[in-house]
């Protein structure tokens, strides 16, 4: 079993990377590979509705000129997959809001093939805006036909400077659920 961890945050090692560690590493302790894959700050454009993916078939996405057919086939080799973002005017960021238009489409352009892996969202915030971030992504995962775990309270971490999530044990807290239903639902559902 694995799980993909895709970081929106341009801040490689800010907020948004810890809290999807603290997911991860629940993770782990249960035996599951795990990888996280930097999309923040790379040069990712957004669907462009060529509809391409449709005609093709192929699983990937027909502007390849960037790193989304690579995280594409990330996602197809996992069984779960977790998107974490900051939130910037109370929504995810541009790179993660780019790989789930051009992966969601490509995946309904081949007969839903993300269909029932595991899906979480993992959010960084400073102050508001982190719940329209966490139900934007996980739209994704609902449009999908993907499974969502729950935790003890909306995955939201909260910190604006790098590493000030830190002090949120509650948020902390949230992520090592996260994690442990991750794992726990990807035990059950796996064949």
């Amino acid at each position: 079993m694995k799980v993909v961890a895709f970081n929106g945050s341009p801040r490689k090692d800010g907020n948004t990377s810890i809290l999807i560690r603290t997911v991860l590493e629940a993770i782990e302790a249960q035996g599951i590979e795990t990888e996280t894959v930097q999309v923040g700050g790379k040069p990712i454009r957004g669907c462009i509705a060529c509809y391409k993916c449709f005609e093709n078939k192929d699983r990937h996405c027909a502007v390849g000129k960037d790193m989304i057919n690579d995280c594409i086939d990330r996602m197809l080799a996992a069984d779960g997959i977790l998107l974490g973002s900051p939130t910037y005017f109370a929504c995810m960021s541009p790179e993660i809001k780019a790989l789930i238009d051009r992966a969601g489409m490509v995946s309904i352009a081949n007969d839903t093939m993300l269909r029932r892996k595991v899906g979480a969202a993992v959010v960084a915030v400073r102050r508001a805006g982190a719940v329209n971030t966490f139900d934007s992504i996980n739209h994704f995962f609902t449009i999908g036909e993907m499974i969502i775990p729950g935790s003890r309270y909306w995955n939201m971490g909260f910190g604006r400077e790098k590493g000030e999530v830190k002090d949120d044990a509650e948020g902390l807290e949230i992520m090592k659920t996260l994690g442990e239903n991750m794992a726990w639902l990807l035990k059950k559902t796996v064949v």
